[in-house]
């Protein structure tokens, strides 16, 4: 099990995806703005440009959209896009602050949807201090001729997934919503990728536990695992209601099309949620397990430390009653009694001992 697990790691370090970063060169409006693209009929135009060019430029054709993809910006550059595209006050607050859960809200129009991301960290072997998942979050401003999405967190690009939609113009040409669907989809997709990879840390405990050599400090390594499975779920299973809310409810940008795909991506979530839970039951079972061998292992020490406190009992009795200085005690002034004591003693020692040893607490 441990080699699987090592060929399954060195594995995604090789196909591991590449982290896009912000590029100064194609940041117009500043460091924190990764692009700013303008899309009509599915198609990329050409050259990148201000956002107030690219939306000058959507709305004089009165077709397309305007994609800006932003990675942890400041409060001044969020707030210039937030007056340009009229972006609701709130929404723009709930943008510079981290959520502790996913989120989809509708503004005059406007979808404001918040994303966990979840990201593995590679590790050569699990302990007690080990971070399993890194989090991080997307959030998402769609209007009906904008998309606007602010990243945070060490994963979770964007770069691939505007690169796969590009390759597809007809879904593209869905606009808004078809991109929002697509961040949906690529979160949940990392969802899977780690809980893939968290399965076989899970795998590597219950060796390490069910193993002659499993020592009592495994108990930290499995509460490490729970306490970073934990914080994989709160990303994961509150996005169950902001999905339903897309699918059952009229919302903005979403059509009945789109809103097929959510569905999809709702029974995804589904499995990997109660795959999840499936998991931290097991470590449950798995700490159980551990903490009755270490019972079995404490109760099988304290059995020796009686057995040989049964054993060292018959020669200090001996002595103690002989260290009594009574002038008549039985063979005391005997030339052979000091002998036949310490006879009487070993006698009685290898006895008890071997009736320890045969009934296994020595």
């Amino acid at each position: 099990m441990p080699l699987i697990s090592n060929l399954r790691r060195a594995v995604r370090r090789t196909y591991r995806r590449t982290v896009d970063l912000s590029h100064p060169a194609r940041s117009p409006l500043g460091s924190a703005v990764v692009n700013c693209v303008v899309y009509q009929d599915g198609i990329r135009q050409a050259g990148d440009c201000p956002a107030e060019d690219a939306l000058w430029r959507v709305r004089k054709a009165g077709k397309g959209f305007v994609w800006i993809g932003l990675h942890e910006p400041e409060q001044p550059e969020l707030a210039d896009l937030a007056e340009l595209f009229g972006l609701h006050p709130l929404s723009v607050e709930d943008a510079m602050r981290p959520h502790p859960r996913p989120k989809i809200e509708a503004y005059d129009g406007i979808l404001f949807a918040v994303f966990k991301t979840v990201g593995y960290v590679e590790h050569e072997q699990l302990t007690t201090t080990s971070e399993v998942v890194d989090t991080g979050e997307v959030v998402v401003f769609a209007g009906p001729d904008f998309v606007i999405t602010v990243r945070r967190g060490r994963h979770g690009s964007l770069g691939p997934l505007r690169e796969g939609l590009e390759a597809s113009p007809e879904q593209l040409a869905k606009g808004p919503a078809a991109v929002l669907h697509a961040i949906a989809d690529l979160v949940i997709e990392g969802f899977a990728d780690v809980a893939d990879a968290v399965q076989d840390d899970i795998d590597g405990v219950e060796t390490a536990v069910f193993a002659q050599t499993a020592g009592r400090s495994d108990a930290g390594t499995i509460y490490q695992l729970k306490r970073e499975l934990l914080e994989f779920r709160r990303a994961v299973a509150p996005l169950d209601r902001p999905l339903q809310k897309l699918i059952a409810q009229p919302m903005p940008l979403i059509g009945p099309d789109i809103q097929a795909y959510f569905r999809d991506i709702a029974g995804r979530l589904a499995r990997i949620t109660e795959q999840l839970a499936s998991y931290d039951g097991l470590l449950d079972s798995i700490l159980q397990a551990h903490l009755a061998q270490v019972t079995v292992a404490q109760n099988e020490d304290m059995r020796k430390i009686t057995a040989w406190a049964s054993i060292v009992a018959v020669p200090t009795m001996v002595c103690g009653m002989y260290g009594m200085n009574f002038d008549h005690m039985p063979e005391l002034h005997w030339r052979y009694g000091y002998p036949m004591a310490m006879t009487v003693v070993v006698i009685a020692c290898l006895v008890i001992y071997r009736g320890f040893r045969r009934n296994g607490w020595l």
